[in-house]
């Protein structure tokens, strides 16, 4: 007599029954989307869709009769605290002349715009009232490539649309509308589409970790947000007043990790740096000698070991004042002198 025997792996459960690997699926898939609609019933009373009208450009010719109605864009945003203070992208918000938000209960109310920065691509908006939803901030210096993330918004007009990914990848550039680079970027593949712009990534554990900005056009999969630890340093600012004052020294960079051999030789107190990988012409950067490929290790005497790292020390306060800028150029230290100037 023959005896079939499957080549599927198996393990004993619980009660001594065999599991197969198509069951431990099942498990598995169950527990993904336990987490994803876990996070999504916390965050989605947050999120709020944006309709923004903007100025007509000029017509050609002679002006249509009555006018007409003005032009509207949408976006997303989330509320980040319960008196109505909402985080978006700069360019949803741009040249608007009024600002409706509607909220996920269905409530539509207008909201004004408190700030903006392009040079993040950041805006903080505001809508009356109190007792709002809020979506709490994570650390997204914490975040590995791999980890799951979850995209909500409103693209095209879909309201609470829900995608999931993973972190594809951190420590991107991309170029603000402003024409700025902006550094420490996360690349997702969770899927957004025109209308995401604005909404929050966020982590497993329901803690927004990004503010999703954009897709690359022809591209699938490849999707970018602004990390939550840059998002928290600009929050204070358009709050306090409705733009953020920087000091620059005038260059890109990525932050870097440096071998163990090079931090123990040149006693360095940190094991990164910020690699320099343009160099604005004629800025305090180009005027105090310093080179591409030349690695920031310190401005002031402030350890810079990451891109956040140096846009913490380039405060307002920075402006004007003279500093040294140490850096490690062909595998040698140096320091520079150098004065900061202002962002215009």
């Amino acid at each position: 007599m023959l005896t079939l025997i499957s080549n599927e792996p198996i393990e004993r459960r619980n009660d001594g029954a065999a599991r197969s690997d198509a069951e431990r699926d099942r498990e598995l898939l169950d527990a993904y989307s336990a987490a994803v609609t876990d996070v999504v019933e916390r965050v989605t009373p947050a999120v709020v869709h944006l309709e923004v009208a903007i100025p007509a450009p000029p017509r050609r010719g002679r002006a249509r009769p009555g006018g007409g109605r003005p032009p509207t864009s949408s976006g997303s945003g989330f509320v980040f605290t319960p008196d109505g203070f909402v985080l978006t992208n700069s360019h949803v918000v741009e040249r608007a002349t009024r600002i409706w938000a509607t909220t996920a209960d269905g409530s539509r109310c207008q909201a004004e715009l408190v700030g903006a920065d392009p040079d993040t691509d950041l805006a903080v908006v505001r809508v009356d009232g109190s007792g709002f939803a809020t979506a709490p901030f994570g650390d997204s210096s914490r975040l590995r490539p791999g980890q799951l993330v979850i995209a909500i918004g409103n693209p095209l007009g879909f309201e609470s649309t829900v995608t999931a990914g993973i972190v594809s990848a951190l420590g991107r550039t991309m170029r603000a509308q402003s024409g700025r680079l902006i550094d420490s970027v996360i690349q997702t593949d969770a899927a957004l589409n025109p209308g995401n712009s604005g909404g929050p990534l966020v982590s497993s554990r329901g803690e927004v970790v990004g503010v999703n900005t954009a897709i690359i056009a022809g591209a699938h999969g490849i999707c970018f947000a602004v990390p939550s630890s840059t998002a928290q340093l600009v929050i204070p600012q358009l709050i306090r007043d409705g733009r953020v004052r920087r000091a620059f020294i005038g260059v890109s960079g990525q932050s870097v990790r440096l071998s163990r051999r090079r931090v123990q030789v040149s006693h360095l107190t940190a094991s990164s740096g910020v690699l320099v990988t343009e160099i604005v012409e004629g800025g305090p950067a180009d005027t105090a000698g310093l080179r591409v490929r030349d690695v920031i290790l310190e401005l002031g005497g402030t350890v810079v070991s990451s891109v956040d790292d140096l846009h913490r020390v380039l405060t307002q306060e920075a402006i004007s004042h003279e500093t040294t800028l140490s850096v490690l150029r062909n595998g040698g230290l140096m320091t520079l002198g150098i004065t900061p100037g202002e962002r215009g």
